[in-house]
């Protein structure tokens, strides 16, 4: 690890609903490299959908570390997330929180608060980045665990305590900037798993591309090739949908 992130305060954060709105759960991991400190956090909502779940995750980590004033990389697999926190929510903002079609923002209570705190400690205090779902990264890992396990209701211990003494001394392994599987989307090629479509908030699984074809031609559609089963789940969570 550089001593640019060994100074920082590393997040991971996540969120998970079961449904979509159903029971849903988030957890954040933060390490401050610097003062060896390691800890925990995640929370429960009876009737939530994953994208305000991934918001609640984000907005919790940044509150615990208010008084911070070390760098803060937050690394999270919702890139309704980060592109939310980036770009979209200054065009809300102007535009009294509603989207450039002069619809209502979603899950706006929850973005005013993050706004707040972003504007709070300085946006060029924060650097954000994606990191995919469900291909190794042992701190995207671990959050992703604690915010579907709260969502099932499973009792979980959080981890409080030192770096060092934490049981997976790898939890800050992190790919390189630019590699597959950060910051960079992995082009898809090979034989499909299946294809996925999205019409009016209901994703359709289909066998075959003229299916899906069929399903999105003409509609206000999302669709992608997925490669295995996990990548569904990949695609999925970038749409903001539960399994």
């Amino acid at each position: 690890m550089n001593t640019e992130m060994e100074n920082s305060l590393i997040i991971f954060t996540d969120g998970s609903s079961l449904g979509n709105p159903g029971p849903g759960g988030w957890g954040v991991l933060l390490a401050y490299p610097k003062l060896d400190e390691l800890i925990e956090l995640g929370g429960t909502k009876l009737m939530t959908t994953n994208n305000e779940m991934e918001l609640t995750a984000i907005v919790s980590a940044l509150s615990y570390a208010i008084n911070s004033e070390a760098h803060i990389h937050i690394y999270s697999d919702s890139e309704y997330a980060i592109k939310g926190a980036t770009k979209w929510m200054y065009s809300w903002v102007k535009n009294g929180w509603k989207t450039a079609a002069k619809e209502p923002v979603k899950n706006k209570g929850v973005w005013e608060i993050m706004y707040s705190l972003i504007e709070k400690r300085g946006k060029d205090t924060i650097s954000w980045h994606h990191v995919r779902g469900h291909v190794g990264v042992p701190g995207n890992e671990r959050v992703d665990d604690i915010a579907r396990e709260l969502a099932e209701g499973t009792n979980i211990d959080l981890y409080r305590g030192t770096l060092s003494g934490y049981p997976d001394q790898n939890i800050l392994t992190i790919p390189k900037t630019g590699s597959n599987i950060l910051d960079k989307k992995k082009k898809v090629t090979g034989k499909a798993y299946s294809y996925l479509s999205l019409v009016n908030d209901t994703v359709e699984r289909h066998t075959t591309w003229p299916e899906c074809e069929a399903r999105v031609s003409g509609k206000k559609a999302k669709f992608k090739k997925a490669l295995s089963a996990d990548h569904e789940k990949e695609i999925l969570k970038e749409w903001g949908i539960s399994e």
